[in-house]
């Protein structure tokens, strides 16, 4: 039976995740193992964060849309009832960069969540 080497495979996996451990700072970038394990706690808070942008996301537009509310005389929740209530389907993304960009159109949306309640 011929003597199997594994020096091309093992060279490949380390070229592989020191590849992606490029920019770290110090033995983090140039030693295997060290690499190794910055790229698994890496991609662990990578995918954990991807999670948390959404969520950090919605409490900003929720606060954005909240103080405009707050400048029409409501609250954000009797807002969001409001609007539900009147049949207007409009994402807290949409509401909360018409509050920036759009006072007048955000105003025009908080009376017709008024009259609606």
């Amino acid at each position: 039976m011929p003597r199997i080497k594994r020096g091309v495979t093992s060279h490949r996996r380390h070229k592989k995740i020191l590849k992606l451990a490029k920019g770290y700072i110090g033995s983090k970038s140039k030693l295997f193992r060290v690499a190794n394990e910055q790229v698994m706690k890496s991609g662990a808070y990578a995918y954990a964060h991807r999670k948390l942008k959404k969520r950090e996301f919605r409490q900003l537009w929720i606060a954005r849309i909240n103080a405009a509310a707050r400048e029409n005389g409501t609250t954000y929740s009797r807002m969001i009832h409001g609007l539900k209530v009147a049949g207007v389907n409009v994402n807290r993304k949409m509401l909360a960069e018409l509050a920036i960009s759009d006072p007048q159109g955000f105003t025009q949306l908080a009376e017709v969540a008024k009259k609606s309640v």
